[in-house]
């Protein structure tokens, strides 16, 4: 009995009986899924490059690792301490934006001219932009949190410190990403109470922003090229809408229980463009079929009730943004990429969170888990 009550009594195990456990299995399994998915992308497409067959399933599961001592340790500290350093990690997130215009690498020519995107650190690439959606996250949790009445001028200063990440992101140019930092920062602004006629207003400027975009030619070519190809998936499938053409292929001929593993012909002879990274899906519809993608998509719907409960449980303002933000960050990621790979959304290269190939991209979705974590480990610890 006594030991009993000195096990509990410690704060480290107090702290532990308070973890998510279902916050913790349902990622990692959609991590395992995801290791598994990209090696069955890649392993007969990769020698053909010059890479080993293995290269990137040992990448992938590096990077599940790396993403999963990233969420501990996010986890376990103080979600109130995220606020003291708001500021200041917001402002390392900006100047990690302003860099990679100066030192930084560009994507696929081919596809996206001038891009720039990445840190190259040797092998590894970094895309700061991944980060810049936790950045947001924070600073609109932070701000939000100590203005607890959202005037105008609050709306306009929220607006102001999301707007100079978003412009950046944009500027890559990366319109995916920009897309999701509003659908972020839209979802925080309502969870925090902005008025309903401020929200009104604000969703119409959005509207009107969108429609200024699309008719002013602001794209770049290929941006504006995707968007053409989403209103006519009707034509062009050897041109403007092979990648999607070549997606529809792969995910009808799953049918009900998939082609089995590694038994896909669409993914083993690599007819999809990009499938390791942003049309992962399309690897988990052909093999695994309508039951594996449901149970897919069934793992997603259990880490976002999950957050929504963290949301509910949260003690104060900045933790229930926080996951709030969180929230609408793998929500809205997870129905744009499975959403484009069918045709019912435009194709943006957003990735499909904790499966997608890519250590940056893993890493934030990983860290916005932690940051949940955080919020429900610490939401009895009295400051």
């Amino acid at each position: 009995m006594i030991n009993r009550q000195s096990r509990t009594s410690n704060p480290l195990v107090k702290l532990l009986l308070q973890v998510d456990l279902m916050l913790v299995v349902a990622p990692v399994i959609l991590a395992a899924i995801g290791v598994l998915m990209v090696y069955s992308a890649t392993r007969l497409t990769a020698p053909a490059v010059g890479l080993s067959s293995h290269y990137y399933l040992d990448h992938q599961a590096i990077f599940v690792v790396v993403g999963l001592a990233m969420m501990a340790v996010i986890a376990f500290i103080d979600y109130r301490r995220y606020a003291a350093w708001g500021y200041v990690l917001y402002g390392l997130i900006l100047l990690g934006l302003v860099g990679v215009f100066v030192v930084g690498r560009g994507g696929n020519a081919a596809i996206d001219g001038t891009a720039v995107r990445w840190y190259a650190l040797g092998p590894v690439q970094v895309q700061p932009s991944e980060f810049g959606v936790l950045g947001l996250v924070i600073i609109v949790a932070l701000y939000c949190s100590r203005h607890q009445t959202m005037r105008l001028k609050h709306l306009l200063v929220v607006l102001a410190l999301a707007g100079i990440p978003m412009l950046m992101v944009l500027k890559q140019p990366d319109l995916g990403t920009t897309i999701v930092m509003g659908i972020v920062l839209l979802t925080m602004l309502v969870v925090a109470g902005l008025r309903l006629r401020l929200l009104v207003l604000l969703v119409a400027l959005i509207v009107g922003g969108v429609f200024l975009v699309l008719h002013l030619h602001v794209l770049s070519p290929y941006q504006q090229a995707r968007i053409n190809g989403f209103f006519s998936q009707g034509g062009n499938s050897r041109t403007l809408n092979y990648q999607l053409s070549q997606s529809k292929t792969a995910i009808g001929s799953g049918g009900l229980t998939g082609t089995h593993l590694f038994k896909g012909p669409e993914t083993n002879l690599g007819y999809v463009p990009n499938q390791e990274t942003d049309f992962i899906f399309t690897a988990i519809g052909e093999q695994l079929g309508f039951i594996g993608s449901a149970v897919v998509l069934g793992l997603f719907a259990l880490v976002s009730l999950r957050m929504l409960r963290a949301i509910q449980l949260a003690k104060d303002v900045f933790g229930r943004l926080l996951c709030a933000g969180a929230l609408a960050f793998l929500v809205f990621s997870v129905f744009q990429n499975v959403g484009m790979t069918i045709g019912i959304m435009p194709i943006t290269g957003i990735p499909l969170p904790l499966i997608s190939y890519g250590g940056s991209a893993l890493f934030a979705f990983f860290a916005a888990i932690g940051l949940v974590q955080s919020v429900e480990l610490h939401r009895l610890v009295r400051r």
